[in-house]
């Protein structure tokens, strides 16, 4: 806003500046023919474009900021609903379970009932914030394995190993969780027995480093990505671009997944 908008509070329309400098311009060119250049029509011309080229370096400024804007805000909006996207049908199926634990198990259906409410107001409230510490990762990982272990009526060999040095390090919420998960949803799931799910996170100062390994039925085997590991892929272009790697490979009967974060 100009100094006159700021005293007498009046809005100039839009389409004035421009058609000053147009008509000023032509004034000048009008001038210039009839009258040659003169000293005085030099020095104002010398202002008036000097003007004109501050108007727009400004003008220039302030788009670039507005698309910077619009980007970051658009960011923002993308990665919410990514993470609303996070592991819900999880929820769905161990609420099922839950239904017909109640009568048979009423005890445990509780610890199940108190093990999932944790989950979901981590991921609800935790899971909707910028950073979260290693700690609180883990401490979420660690609930969703209890949580499989209680719902699960067959033998799972699940192995977690953790080698951090600082669990107060920052990390995006909710990303190892989708490796985890893709785990037991396409591995454990369709097996009746010999089934296990080895998992490795390791941090030190400069990256973070996590490792699913599970078995899984070679006739369940699907080649289309599913939507969470999509939407794992996008948030790490998202906010870590150039500084992670996501590498999936199959071995057999054999599934790896690891991501490394550099931070």
């Amino acid at each position: 806003m100009s100094l006159i908008q700021r005293l007498f509070k009046i809005q100039i329309p839009r389409w004035i500046k421009p058609t000053f400098y147009i008509g000023t311009t032509i004034l000048i060119l009008i001038f210039n023919d009839a009258f040659g250049e003169t000293d005085s029509l030099i020095i104002f011309s010398l202002f008036f474009f000097l003007l004109m080229g501050v108007e727009v370096i400004r003008w220039l400024f302030i788009q670039t900021k507005s698309i910077i804007t619009l980007k970051k805000e658009k960011k923002e909006v993308e990665l919410l609903h990514l993470k609303s996207q996070v592991n819900p049908h999880f929820f769905f199926n161990t609420l099922n379970n839950l239904y017909g634990l109640v009568e048979q198990d009423t005890v445990k259906a509780q610890k199940l009932i108190l093990k999932l409410s944790e989950m979901m107001r981590y991921s609800i409230y935790e899971g909707g914030n910028d950073w979260v510490t290693l700690d609180e990762e883990i401490t979420y990982l660690e609930n969703y394995l209890e949580l499989h272990k209680m719902r699960y009526h067959k033998s799972i060999d699940i192995r977690f190993s953790i080698h951090v040095t600082d669990r107060s390090k920052k990390v995006m919420p909710l990303l190892f969780i989708i490796l985890l998960e893709n785990a037991f949803k396409h591995g454990v799931e369709n097996l009746r027995k010999d089934a296990f799910v080895h998992i490795k996170l390791e941090a030190n100062d400069s990256e973070i480093n996590f490792e699913v390994e599970n078995n899984f039925d070679t006739e369940e085997i699907t080649e289309k990505p599913g939507i969470g590991l999509k939407n794992l892929k996008r948030r790490l272009e998202l906010v870590y671009p150039r500084t992670h790697r996501l590498e999936i490979g199959v071995t057999k009967s054999i599934h790896e997944a690891q991501l490394t974060l550099e931070i």
